[in-house]
């Protein structure tokens, strides 16, 4: 059965996109067929994966306005199983252009069900916002994945982005469901980190997942060379994190993921 994954957070730099590229990859290296659906105008997911949208090509805001089909904008990868939709220049102002579709909330799924089962996973790139192209990421999706950083402020918004996705649920997508809450940029060296650790275990203890990723230079470095962090360094703890998510993740995946119910606790 196909999954169909966003991975989403409204606050920045929480590792969004490191996470969309490395664990697209290594869950097609662990033999899946991938689909990454960039839906950040920064298009960081599509340099990350080595590829380059040459002017006047196609992308995801070709797909989302109604001017190509699904086919038409996936692009290969240096992984033969991970493909990827890339985000172009045009998607950045694609919210105003939805404004005025038609069931401008559920573009992207409309086109996803085009796919059939081409791809046994689908991961969407979302942007550092709840707006439109978010919104089509969610309503399109089985479940959200949300990257954390290991820092008191990205505990602050956890609790509202989960009150969000509840929202989302019972108004847009009644079989959206909560992925996990995935560790990132986690030093253990602090114990600021295991203190974050600690609140999210406590308060979400049924969205934690048991993967963490680690503060690392190597997947610091990978994206400027176009390449994850398992083709750029296989040996190093960045790529080792991300073979372990895959893992947990396609494990997680032949049960079923948890329901978004009201949590325990809070952290605002």
């Amino acid at each position: 059965m196909q999954k169909i994954i966003s991975i989403a957070n409204q606050k920045g730099g929480v590792g969004k996109t490191t996470t969309s590229v490395n664990l697209s990859a290594c869950v097609a290296l662990a033999g899946r067929r991938v689909l990454l659906i960039d839906m950040d105008p920064q298009s960081n997911a599509t340099s990350g994966l080595g590829v380059q949208v040459q002017p006047g090509q196609m992308g995801i805001y070709d797909l989302l306005l109604g001017s190509a089909e699904l086919e038409q904008v996936c692009y290969p990868t240096e992984i033969d199983n991970l493909k990827v939709v890339p985000a172009t220049v045009d998607l950045a102002g694609a919210e105003i252009e939805l404004v005025s579709q038609e069931h401008r909330e559920k573009r992207l799924k409309n086109s996803l069900a085009q796919t059939g089962e081409k791809f046994e996973y689908i991961f969407i790139d979302c942007p550092p916002s709840l707006g439109l192209l978010t919104l089509n990421a969610l309503a399109a999706s089985g479940s959200v994945l949300i990257p954390i950083q290991c820092e008191y402020y990205s505990l602050q918004g956890l609790s509202h982005l989960l009150k969000t996705l509840k929202g989302i649920k019972h108004s847009l997508n009644p079989e959206l469901s909560v992925e996990g809450i995935l560790l990132t940029m986690f030093d253990g060296r602090t114990s600021l980190a295991a203190q974050v650790r600690d609140v999210v275990r406590k308060s979400f203890k049924d969205f934690l997942l048991e993967t963490y990723i680690p503060r690392n230079v190597r997947l610091s470095e990978a994206p400027s060379h176009g390449k994850p962090v398992v083709l750029y360094d296989s040996r190093s703890k960045g790529a080792d994190a991300y073979v372990g998510l895959a893992k947990e993740i396609i494990a997680r995946n032949k049960k079923s993921t948890a329901p978004l119910k009201q949590e325990q606790g809070g952290t605002e």
